[in-house]
């Protein structure tokens, strides 16, 4: 094995992770948390102080991209309004023209949705006057400061290439896109090609001027039971612009591409990766989708950002056996292993210490350095991983 290379940045860690060259160590990304972890954890130890995503990762030593600012949403947004208070429940509008219904006696609860903005061809030429590609809000910005930020930046820099589905689904309704998808098929069509040329035009201007590590998309179309819309109509919709996409950012040099998509994506990561997109985010395990399965099938020519199972965080045993589980895939590089989604809140405080100090000691990880997280003593010898190598 070769030595490791030393005093890395975390965005050099990064670059040489996902391209399969030897590192330092591997990098510290992690996904976040769930609201309610917070006021529990404080109960049983962590700070007070510490409230929220950003905060608890950097208190554990994270790293995190640099983005570069774009602008893909509505221009201008619908105005945030309660239009009912009701006992438990109020009924707002959010930014965006949903209609939903919310608790209001609990932490937090997934809305009951009422209405949406886009329901057929009219509102759809109503509402994509907000989606505007050219309108000047996109590019208001300072692009001087925007390349000085992104040289000097010591993290990964990372821009948000936007959502081609997930989002429709979000302003039509889930049944009623999907019947879109047969009703109107040539207006699922022209929805979609139209957030592909909004994408195009808000990212192109900062391609061509600031160097860029990886493009960062999002989706959340897939379920336990694999995505929402067919893999043929995957392939005859949506591939096409995603390849799009993924062709302006290549003769750009950008090689690390994902979108973020939750729930069994295994039917269609053959199709992402034949667009050319070669990372998959954040991996759920519970819903299927493997990385150790993933990486067997589909090789080194695959990269990997999350894929470690949250339900194993319930136990220090499962804890410690799924860090090894994964390690071996780890080893090969291009795969940055963390929870596959944000931290669920049943899982104890000291159960997530636990998980970071594992982490810490195979790994290598000197920034996990939280008073009292001593060495997990089942595992042996730290840091003796050098990905890639």
């Amino acid at each position: 094995m070769s030595q490791p290379v030393v005093s890395m940045t975390p965005r050099e860690r990064f670059r040489r992770c996902m391209h399969y060259q030897s590192v330092d160590r591997i990098p510290h990304l992690e996904f976040g948390y769930r609201d309610e972890c917070f006021p529990k954890w404080h109960t049983q130890g962590l700070p007070k102080h510490l409230h929220d995503n950003d905060s608890v990762e950097r208190y554990f030593g994270c790293e995190h991209f640099h983005y570069v600012p774009n602008r893909m949403g509505l221009f201008p947004q619908f105005e945030y309004k309660i239009l009912e208070e009701r006992p438990r429940t109020r009924i707002v509008r959010y930014e965006d023209g949903v209609i939903a219904e919310v608790n209001t006696d609990r932490e937090s609860t997934i809305p009951h949705y009422i209405d949406f903005p886009i329901k057929d061809r009219r509102t759809w030429q109503e509402f994509k006057e907000r989606l505007n590609p050219r309108d000047p809000s996109r590019f208001a910005y300072d692009l001087n400061r925007v390349k000085a930020d992104a040289r000097a930046s010591q993290e990964a820099v990372a821009v948000y290439i936007g959502s081609l589905f997930g989002v429709l689904r979000n302003w039509t309704g889930f049944e009623q896109i999907c019947y879109l998808i047969y009703d109107d098929r040539d207006l699922v069509e022209e929805m979609v090609e139209h957030m592909c040329d909004l994408a195009i035009s808000v990212i192109e201007p900062l391609l061509k001027e600031v160097e860029i590590d990886v493009a960062c998309g999002w989706e959340d179309i897939c379920f336990n039971q694999g995505p929402m819309i067919s893999p043929q109509d995957f392939r005859a919709i949506l591939f096409p612009r995603y390849r799009r996409i993924a062709d302006l950012l290549h003769r750009h040099g950008i090689t690390v591409i994902f979108t973020d998509c939750d729930g069994n994506i295994c039917p269609v990561v053959p199709i992402w990766m034949e667009a050319g997109y070669n990372c998959m985010f954040p991996v759920e395990v519970h819903a299927g989708t493997d990385p150790v399965a993933l990486r067997k099938e589909y090789g080194k020519d695959l990269l990997i950002i999350g894929g470690y199972d949250k339900r194993k965080l319930e136990s220090k045993s499962e804890t410690l056996a799924e860090w090894k589980r994964l390690e071996p895939v780890v080893a090969e590089g291009g795969f940055i292993p963390h929870v596959d989604h944000r931290v669920p809140s049943n899982v104890d405080y000291e159960n997530y210490r636990y998980y970071m100090k594992c982490k810490k000691d195979i790994f290598g990880i000197e920034t996990i350095d939280v008073p009292g997280l001593e060495s997990a003593g089942e595992i042996g010898e730290r840091g003796r991983l050098t990905p890639g190598s």
